[in-house]
């Protein structure tokens, strides 16, 4: 599979490399760099992998990382979608990630993902359980689990997971009207405020989810995770992940208040650890230090 360098335009991650690789579905922009075993990182809505230049920098001496945009957002690319929305499956988007690895020459390596990116790697790891060797996930539960154990409060609290869904072009009109008003009001919305994100990762974010394309992409994200991506969970047949899973999750924010997250991945994954950390949701970038400590600790285990 071809892989494309990209110029870099921005100070992010200083001295990755920028890359497009192209997959048998799509192409997908990649930030690599640095020294060690291979990790992909993976990040969330309605962001892109710029959210981890605070974690890239604290880790790229133990790990060479990989991160990529998803399928649908950033400058990823944006496929046409279905009636079943399976373009924008997590199953799709997982096997994107693992050519994306192959094409780098990384054929077994670990997963940390945020919101989004945390149930592509939870697919990956399912789908291709021979490649991962672990995954972290930050401030997720099971998207099947959440969907069931769905409250009034949690409904309030995340309430985009059930606006997005709605059939196009509703939502990708009402977004499209000023998409960086609704970036604020979501992002902005955590118990952080607008504070963890750096201007210059926020410029990135903004300029990306100007794109009609990548509000499609998105809301197609969300729709497939009410569909076929439960479907997916269901024909897996109680089969649990084999590998070792780190659930981090924010203390001020809404996962850990409407759900019990270790519970829920204990009936996905064999072999569950985890806790909250002193953030919200964007751990990533609120306390990056934090959760580079648990990926430095976690993630060593398996160098």
């Amino acid at each position: 599979m071809p892989l494309a360098e990209r110029p870099v335009t921005d100070n992010l991650f200083p001295g990755f490399r920028l890359l497009d690789v192209k997959t048998s579905g799509t192409l997908i922009r990649v930030r690599t760099g640095g020294e060690g075993p291979p990790l992909l990182l993976l990040h969330g809505y309605p962001q892109t992998h710029a959210l981890w230049h605070e974690v890239a920098a604290r880790l790229k001496d133990r790990f060479t990382l990989v991160c990529a945009d998803l399928r649908g957002y950033g400058d990823s690319g944006k496929p046409e979608s279905d009636a079943a929305h399976a373009p924008y499956s997590k199953r799709a988007m997982a096997q994107d990630m693992a050519e994306v690895m192959s094409a780098l020459g990384h054929q077994r390596f670990c997963v940390g993902g945020h919101d989004r990116g945390a149930r592509v790697g939870h697919r990956l790891a399912l789908d291709h359980a021979d490649r991962v060797t672990r995954l972290a996930t930050l401030d997720i539960a099971p998207t099947r689990e959440m969907y069931a154990h769905t409250t009034d409060a949690f409904a309030r609290a995340y309430w985009h997971w059930f606006f997005l869904i709605q059939p196009a072009p509703f939502p990708e009109r009402m977004i499209g009207a000023d998409p960086e008003a609704y970036w604020r009001k979501k992002c902005g919305s955590g118990s952080a405020g607008m504070t963890p994100f750096a201007p210059e990762a926020l410029a990135h974010y903004l300029r990306c989810f100007a794109d009609p394309a990548v509000i499609h992409g998105s809301c197609e994200d969300y729709r497939a995770a009410a569909t076929i991506d439960i479907r997916h969970d269901d024909a897996d047949g109680g089969r649990k992940l084999a590998q070792p899973l780190l659930a981090l999750w924010g203390a001020n924010g809404i996962i850990g208040r409407c759900f019990d997250p270790l519970a829920l991945w204990r009936e996905r994954a064999q072999d569950v650890r985890g806790h909250a950390l002193s953030g919200g949701h964007y751990l990533a970038e609120e306390v990056p230090d934090l959760v580079a400590a648990e990926f430095r600790a976690f993630f060593g285990d398996d160098a």
